[in-house]
C-alpha cells in the first residue's frame, strides 16, 4: 500500500469521479476557481459538520453565527484591510505572468537550501535586490526580466447604488473573522455569554489571488472555518496553547497522518499579535500552511470600538471589572483542509490480480457511508433497491448495478465508500447480506434488520 499521491493524479481522480471540477470548464475555465461535484460536496459538507461538532456543539460556551458577506465599508477601515491588505507582485516582462515576490524568494531558497532568508521581514527594495542578485527566474518561462514590485490589492471591490452618481464602494469580505468581531456585543447580550466564550462561523471569503497552481490550495473564492475565543488578558496564553493542541487533535481525528503535520511559528508577527503559529501539512508540493492559531490581543475589538463609537467593554458579573477581551483565533480553510484530507486518503495498492486506487477516508467524512450492490441485476435489483431506499433515510447511500461486482467495488473504493452491501440469493432466501470493508476487503454476513445499525455504529464521529 502506497500513498504516492501527486497533484496530477489527484486532479484526475477528482474530475473522473465527480469530486472537483474546473470552474466554468465549458468556457475554458477561470483561473483559481473550482466547482465541487456530487461526491466532493458531500465530503466537504461532512468535514464542515465534523468541525462544527468539535468546536461548537461539543465546546463549552461557544456559539455559531452566519454573518453577511457584504459589510459596512468602515469594518474594513477599522480592520486595516483598506490600507494594508496587499501582496508584493512582480510581472514577468517576457511571458506576462504575475508572481508574488516573496514566493519567488522562498521557492528559490528552498531549492538551493539557503537558510535564514525571511521575505516577510524584507522591504520591497530588499526583495528586488535579492531577486536581482541571485538572478531568480520566472517559474513559467525561465527568463529573468521582472518589473519592479507593486502592491497588488487583494480585496474585491464592488458598488452599491442605483445610478453612477449614487454609489458607495463596498467589498467582498476577504476573511470571515470581522463578522465575529462586530457581532461580539450581539452574541454576548442575546446568549447571556460569560467570558471566556467563543463565536464560530463557516462562510465564504474572497481574495484577488493571482498565484496559479496547486489545485484548491489557493483560490479566489474559498470557505473559512473560524473560531474566536474571547477571554481575559491574563488567560490568553493558556487558551492559545490549548487551541494549538485542539486544532492538532482535530486533524488527527480526521485521520490525517501526524507525521505529515508540524507546527510553524510565525517568523514575523502582525503588529497586533502577541503570538501566532501555523499547522503545516506536507502536501505534494511540500510543507504549506493548513491552519493558523493566533493570539490577536484586544486589537480587533478596540479598533471597532474606535471606529464605530460603540463600547466593546465587557463587565465581569462577579468582580464588576470592565475590560475589552483578548481574542484567541483558530482559522482553517475548508477547501485547503479538503485538499489535505484527499492527499492523505489517496492510496495505490497492488492486489493479487490487479491494482486499485482507494480513498481511505475516515467513514464519518466519506461521501457515502455505504453502497448497495445487487449481485445479479435481473434477480436481485428489486430487493437491493428496496434496501437502498430504506438506508437512504439514515445516511447517504449509493446504488450501483452496472458492470461486474469487482468493477463496482473499485468505483466505490475510488470515492472512499467504506462499506459495500451485496444483495444476493442469501438475501432472498435467508434475509442476510454481505458487507465488505473498503480497507481490509474482508466481508461480514449481516442480517437485513441489523444493516442500518452496523453501518451507523462504524461511521460515528
Amino acid at each position: 500500500m502506497e500513498n504516492n499521491v501527486t497533484m496530477d493524479k489527484l486532479v484526475s481522480l477528482c474530475k473522473n469521479r465527480g469530486i472537483i471540477f474546473q470552474g466554468s470548464e465549458i468556457y475554458g475555465g477561470m483561473g483559481n476557481t473550482w466547482d465541487y461535484g456530487p461526491i466532493g460536496v458531500e465530503i466537504k459538507n461532512n468535514i464542515k459538520r465534523a468541525w462544527w461538532k468539535k468546536f461548537v456543539q461539543e465546546s463549552d460556551n461557544s456559539f455559531g453565527i452566519d454573518a453577511a458577506i457584504l459589510m459596512n465599508s468602515k469594518v474594513w477601515e477599522a480592520s486595516g484591510h483598506t490600507t494594508s491588505f496587499s501582496d508584493p507582485k512582480m510581472d514577468c516582462k517576457e511571458c506576462k505572468t504575475r508572481h508574488r515576490a516573496d514566493n519567488l524568494i522562498e521557492n528559490y531558497c528552498a531549492k538551493h537550501k539557503i537558510e535564514n532568508v525571511i521575505p516577510d521581514k524584507m522591504s520591497n527594495k530588499e526583495m528586488e535586490d535579492f531577486i536581482e542578485e541571485h538572478k531568480i527566474c520566472c517559474p513559467v518561462c525561465g527568463k529573468h526580466n521582472f518589473t519592479p514590485i507593486r502592491q497588488f490589492k487583494l480585496m474585491f471591490e464592488t458598488s452599491r447604488g442605483v445610478t453612477e452618481d449614487n454609489t458607495d464602494t463596498i467589498y467582498l469580505r476577504p476573511e470571515t473573522a470581522q463578522g465575529e468581531f462586530v457581532n461580539f456585543l450581539n452574541v454576548q447580550r442575546s446568549m447571556r455569554a460569560k467570558v471566556p466564550f467563543g463565536i464560530a462561523q463557516i462562510g465564504k471569503a474572497f481574495r484577488n489571488e493571482i498565484t496559479p497552481g496547486n489545485f484548491i490550495f489557493r483560490t479566489i473564492e474559498f470557505e473559512q472555518m473560524e473560531h474566536q475565543l474571547f477571554c481575559k488578558e491574563c488567560d490568553d496564553e493558556k487558551f492559545y496553547q490549548e487551541y494549538k493542541q485542539k486544532a492538532w487533535d482535530f486533524l488527527k481525528m480526521l485521520g490525517i497522518d501526524e507525521n505529515k503535520l508540524r507546527f510553524k511559528d510565525h517568523d514575523k508577527l502582525a503588529h497586533y499579535a502577541k503570538n501566532a503559529c501555523d499547522i503545516q501539512y506536507n502536501f505534494p508540493m511540500g510543507w504549506s500552511e493548513l491552519n493558523g492559531i493566533h493570539n490577536r490581543t484586544n486589537y480587533d475589538l478596540s479598533r471597532h470600538q474606535e471606529f464605530s463609537g460603540k463600547s466593546m467593554l465587557y463587565m465581569d458579573p462577579i468582580t464588576n471589572e470592565k475590560y475589552i477581551p483578548y481574542v484567541v483565533e483558530y482559522s482553517i480553510g475548508a477547501d485547503r483542509l479538503m485538499l489535505a484530507v484527499l492527499c492523505n486518503a489517496y492510496h495505490e495498492e497492488k492486489l493479487e490480480n490487479e491494482d486499485r486506487v482507494v480513498l481511505k477516508l475516515a467513514p464519518f467524512i466519506a461521501p457515502y457511508k455505504a453502497c448497495v450492490l445487487p449481485l445479479m441485476k435481473k434477480n436481485h435489483s428489486e430487493k437491493a433497491k428496496e434496501l437502498h431506499k430504506y438506508l437512504s433515510k439514515y445516511f447517504m447511500c449509493d446504488y450501483d448495478e452496472s458492470g461486474s461486482i469487482g468493477k463496482r467495488y473499485r468505483r466505490e473504493d475510488e470515492i472512499g465508500t467504506p462499506y459495500a452491501i451485496t444483495v444476493d440469493d442469501e438475501t432472498l432466501n435467508n434475509g442476510t447480506v454481505t458487507v465488505r470493508d473498503r480497507d481490509t476487503m474482508k466481508q461480514d454476513v449481516v442480517k437485513l434488520e441489523d444493516v442500518k445499525d452496523y453501518i451507523l455504529s462504524r461511521c460515528e464521529f
